[in-house]
């Protein structure tokens, strides 16, 4: 009998996981509206009416409209735009450096390995909102600068899963039999080491970005993320609490939509951490 691929075999124990295709679906749903939704509108996210300030949802405003006037359904998807493009933007730059960094520590070892781990446990040390808002203000705040500080500070784990992988994985047969053939140490590394750690970096990365997403959320909320007229799911809960006594749609909306959004990434985190798992066995 053939024995099935590992896509077949981690997509069945990944439709096993019962939060799993949902919170894919509504993931997709989701990405979706942000993209295409604000094109179809007939507001603009930034379109101000001062007649319509604070009125609840209706039928021509569905989630009802901020103190500007501006439609809270078109600055809610557009702000799932913005709040998507950090986190992926910045779960990218996170896992760029903390997979190279991590590999090369793994299949250095000895001293190397020592001096940049000590590097990483004192980068842990520091706390990183006072590391981003120094970035944020020596570079200033600017949008594309938002999401690079924000991975420069968040590739630690990454860069500890990848080194743990590479140590369990450098001894084995298959890379001592690269050695022996002459391969060279940077093709070890990329070629035989770092595609076979791709599983638990993914589920990771999964799980990754809904803590980018809250940290970017944490920054716009204060007033150091995204700036007017701009809006992220952050900036909008920010300007819906100061207004919640009177105006409560502002506040409920968005943060029904980001607590659902990281639910789901945490969910479909989880299950791939399961899928990916080559000790997990079928019950």
């Amino acid at each position: 009998m053939n024995e099935a691929s590992p896509f077949r075999e981690g997509w069945r124990r990944l439709r096993r996981h019962p939060l799993a295709l949902p919170s894919l679906v509504f993931l997709a749903v989701t990405v979706v509206l942000v993209i295409v939704g604000p094109w179809l509108s007939p507001y603009g996210y930034a379109t101000t009416d001062l007649a319509l300030s604070g009125h609840g949802p209706t039928a021509r405003h569905w989630l009802g409209t901020d103190l500007l006037g501006r439609d809270l359904l078109v600055r809610l998807l557009y702000g799932g735009r913005v709040s998507f493009e950090v986190a992926l933007c910045a779960t990218a730059v996170a896992l760029v450096i903390g997979v190279i960094y991590g590999a090369v520590a793994g299949v250095c070892g000895g001293w190397v390995d020592s001096v940049m781990m000590r590097l990483v446990d004192i980068l842990y040390a520091l706390p990183f909102i006072v590391l981003v808002i120094l970035l944020m203000v020596f570079f200033g705040r600017q949008f594309v600068l938002l999401f690079a500080a924000i991975g420069a500070v968040s590739w630690l784990g990454m860069a500890r899963i990848v080194r743990g992988q590479v140590q369990a994985l450098r001894d084995l047969d298959f890379v001592s039999a690269a050695r022996a053939l002459g391969a060279s140490p940077s093709r070890v590394l990329f070629r035989h080491l770092i595609p076979n750690v791709l599983g638990p970096v993914i589920a990771y990365t999964t799980l990754m970005i809904p803590g980018v997403m809250m940290f970017e959320g944490f920054l716009s909320f204060i007033g150091l993320g995204v700036q007017p007229p701009m809006s992220s799911w952050g900036s909008l809960l920010n300007d819906g609490v100061r207004e919640i006594d009177e105006y409560p749609w502002l506040m409920l909306f968005p943060g029904g939509v980001f607590v659902l959004t990281l639910l789901a990434f945490n969910f479909l985190g989880d299950a791939l951490r399961d899928a990916l798992d080559p000790r997990s066995k079928e019950r």
